[in-house]
């Protein structure tokens, strides 16, 4: 197995100390009517607030607590099922749907969330972000988040890699500047069936006289899913510090734990479904998982004009999957997969500002270091005589250094960021069983640019060109084909848009068009293996509108505001004999709408989601097969209703009760994995939440 050396953890430390010795943002007041923003020199995109969100020049949407927490969301899915391009699937057969995140952004792959930078705190949240990006085990919990900040175009040079699909930042609760803050909570929710979850929290934090700033919140789940074999056990645990060590130097840090078990009820046929669209035919898959981390960040304003960051972090994740080769008396063997995984990155940065013929240029740079390194296991036991043999024991290694530099160039009303990235990748692989290793290296240079003009305070128009790339995996790389060695997957992204807000009115529309090369695919024949193949083109219009009425018709409806968004995506297959086809498993139409009224201290609030049909297979297969695996997979929509009493006073206290999927409505997704099949939607679930802070 890969260890990350001794030496190398002690550099990667060393480092952060030296660097600690000054980035922060100054800020200064707005300017002239021609300006319409406040300066701020900063080189944290994710970090810069909504502010930032107004004058960026690509398709952005974040959504803060107050807002999620109404809707009666109780998990990350729901949240971004109210982002335009963002496509949902409650689960994925082989992970369970308390482990596993798997998000679809125009029309890309969202099994495990594969093709996007997913981040938590703007680390890396997957297990291995070049060598195993997909999402199958995801420590996250909506419950220790503040806001979901969803970067669809536009963000290509400072984050990577798999942005092909955008950026996805999860942003954990932030310490309180007061001395002390607490609150927790307790949720129960109900299924038609009788299947019950239960899901609690806790906070607590403050700041000491301006100085040392501790938080520490804890987000768990116990319980059923809707389905028999459904058990799902979480626990999320992270201690944040925060220390200013002058005026203009700050230091952070956040520990982290996370661990996770799942069973994993499988597919159904379709007489199973038909007899029983909740039960299970599978008692033994399950999925396990834990992840122990830490984040060191140091910010220094230099100047009014400079800005110096330096992030370090390590995290050690475990996941196994237990399936078996049957799903009843015929089960013979038992296949368990235990994987491990260690990663190590450090990030130096640094924005400068200067002025030069009246431009104001905002300049960045920055490298990341980062080292992966992973053994991978397949084990066999025949359930007779308990017999064991390996598959599979590879051990994997990741070095990847990545360079960019970008320009906020402001100049009037205009603001426009060209930026270069680099990529240098060298991946390696060991097979333990047949003695074979190999080394592969690969480069990628990546320009982009974005642009916003600044119509008004009110308005912002965009337009950007992204060059975006996924690696290759650790698992591809292990089944390529020995005549066509593998590389990584392009693709060219370029948007229009607009953004406006005022007089009760928020808007935005964005139209893209996404061209993907060099894809990898699996080519699903006898030996196994991945092959380059693959281009799609995906192309669209995404838009959401929300107006609160406020003293329009006189006040009568004041507390109302309604809300709904519009996506509609066409991707389609590029080359091969199922060229003009759609991608599987994507809706050409997404959409959302609802409405909340708020009067006095309630909150009552309703909502539905929508997407069209989808196909489970290149072919397009209309026709159900047997198993259940392919077909036509019907549209549907479901309404959600919650509402929220707040009792006021010294102790806080919000009871909120709803439920989902209020007409009871079945729905149904396909899978192609080794648990093929039908998998059940959700059916109606009613919940209580009780909330409590001081």
């Amino acid at each position: 197995m890969y260890n990350v050396p001794a030496l190398r953890r002690s550099a990667i430390a060393a480092a952060c100390l030296t660097l600690i010795a000054g980035a922060a943002c100054a800020q200064q007041s707005d300017t002239t009517e021609a300006t319409v923003e406040t300066v701020q020199v900063t080189g944290n995109w994710l970090g810069s607030g909504q502010r930032s969100v107004k004058n960026f020049g690509g398709a952005r949407t974040v959504v803060k607590r107050d807002d999620f927490q109404l809707t009666g969301a109780d998990s990350i899915s729901d949240v971004l099922r109210a982002v335009p391009g963002v496509q949902v699937t409650d689960n994925s057969s082989s992970g369970g749907s308390a482990i596993s995140l798997n998000i679809g952004v125009r029309g890309l792959e969202g099994r495990y969330s594969p093709r996007s930078t997913i981040l938590l705190d703007g680390v890396p949240l997957s297990v291995a972000p070049y060598g195993q990006p997909q999402l199958s085990f995801a420590p996250v919990s909506l419950a220790n988040i503040d806001a979901v900040d969803v970067v669809r175009g536009g963000g290509a040079v400072r984050y990577g890699p798999q942005n092909v699909g955008g950026i996805i930042n999860f942003k954990t609760r932030a310490i309180p500047e007061r001395d002390t803050a607490m609150d927790a909570s307790v949720r129960v929710n109900k299924y038609d069936g009788g299947n019950s979850a239960t899901m609690a929290s806790a906070f607590v934090g403050g700041r000491i006289d301006g100085g040392l700033g501790v938080a520490m919140m804890y987000s768990g789940l116990e319980g059923d899913g809707p389905r028999v074999h459904n058990r799902d056990k979480v626990n999320d645990f992270a201690l944040k510090f925060s220390y200013p060590l002058s005026a203009t130097s700050e230091v952070n840090a956040k520990f982290s734990y996370f661990d996770a078990y799942s069973d994993t009820p499988g597919g159904l046929t379709r007489a199973q479904y038909d007899a029983d669209p909740h039960g299970a035919f599978r008692s033994v898959d399950s999925w396990k998982g834990h992840r122990k981390g830490l984040d060191v960040s140091y910010v220094n304003t230099l100047s009014d004009t400079r800005e110096v960051e330096v992030r370090a972090y390590f995290n050690q994740s475990f996941r196994q999957s237990l399936l078996a080769n049957a799903q009843d008396a015929s089960l013979t063997q038992l296949a368990s997969s235990p994987r491990h995984y260690n990663v190590g990155a450090i990030e130096p940065r640094y924005t400068q500002r200067f002025t030069w013929g009246g431009i104001r240029h905002d300049v960045t740079a920055g490298y990341r270091y980062l080292q992966e390194r992973a053994d991978e296991k397949n084990i066999n036991f025949v359930v007779a005589g308990s017999v064991r043999s390996e598959t599979r024991n590879s051990e994997n290694s990741t070095d990847a250094h990545a360079v960019y530099v970008d320009d906020q160039i402001a100049f009037g009303q205009w603001r426009v960021t060209p930026g270069l990235r680099y990529e240098n990748i060298d991946m390696g692989r060991y097979n333990v069983l047949t003695k074979f290793s190999q080394s592969v290296g690969n480069t990628k240079l990546l320009p982009s640019v974005n642009v916003a003009y600044l119509l008004d305070k009110a308005t912002t128009l965009f337009a950007n060109y992204n060059t975006s790339f996924g690696s290759i995996q650790h698992l591809q790389l292990n089944l390529q084909s020995s005549a066509d060695a593998l590389k990584p997957e392009t693709a060219k992204t370029a948007e229009l848009g607009a953004r406006y807000a005022a007089n009760g009115w928020q808007l935005d529309a964005t139209l893209f068009n996404l061209d993907f090369s060099n894809q990898i695919v699996f080519v699903n024949t006898a030996p196994v293996f991945y092959q380059n193949l693959g281009k799609t083109r995906h192309r669209g219009l995404e838009s959401r509108a929300e107006y609160a009425f406020g003293n329009a018709f006189g006040g009568k409806l004041a507390g109302l505001s309604v809300y709904g968004t519009f996506a509609y995506t066409k991707a389609t297959q590029g080359q091969g004999k199922y060229a003009g086809n759609d991608v599987p498993f994507y809706s050409r139409i997404v959409d959302t709408v609802g409405a909340r009224y708020k009067i006095g201290n309630v909150v009552a609030d309703i909502g539905s989601t929508h997407q069209s049909k989808q196909y489970a297979d290149d072919a397009n297969t209309v026709a159900e097969n047997a198993s259940g695996s392919l077909g036509l997979i019907g549209g549907y929509r479901l309404w959600n209703a919650s509402v929220t009493y707040v009792i006021p006073g010294d102790q806080r206290v919000e009871i909120q009760a709803g439920a989902t999927n209020l007409a009871n409505k079945k729905t149904y997704t396909r899978t192609t994995d080794t648990n093929l099949g039908i998998l059940p939607g959700a059916p109606r679930m009613a919940y209580v939440t009780l909330r409590t802070a001081f």
